[in-house]
């Protein structure tokens, strides 16, 4: 039988894992990647003395930071304010998300 003392450790263990992965701001996800790409990712990453997440992180950036100016997915943001009728969205776009959100709650 397991002492309590050490189930009180192992839950604060747990405990302090939860707070660090919200502290790191970065969201989890799942994957399935090919036995081979998980082969090269494990040498590449030992070899660099990374994790094969952070790896895979900095070639996920690398890609993104890559895409042609038009490709980029927040070029989509342009001009969307435009059609309002607000002259002063670009200053006060803050404020008008806000009360746009609290209006799609209701």
């Amino acid at each position: 039988m397991p002492c309590i003392e050490t189930s009180l450790i192992d839950i604060s263990l747990y405990v302090m894992y939860i707070q660090r992965m919200r502290a790191l701001k970065k969201k989890p996800i799942q994957m399935y990647i090919e036995p081979g790409q998980d082969a090269a990712l494990a040498v590449l990453a030992k070899k660099r003395g990374i994790s094969k997440a952070e790896l895979i992180r900095e070639s996920i950036e690398k890609y993104l930071s890559a895409l042609p100016v038009e490709e980029d997915p927040a070029l989509g943001l342009v001009g969307l304010g435009s059609s309002s009728g607000k002259g002063d969205i670009s200053a006060r776009h803050d404020e008008y998300l806000v009360k746009h959100a609290k209006a799609r709650r209701k």
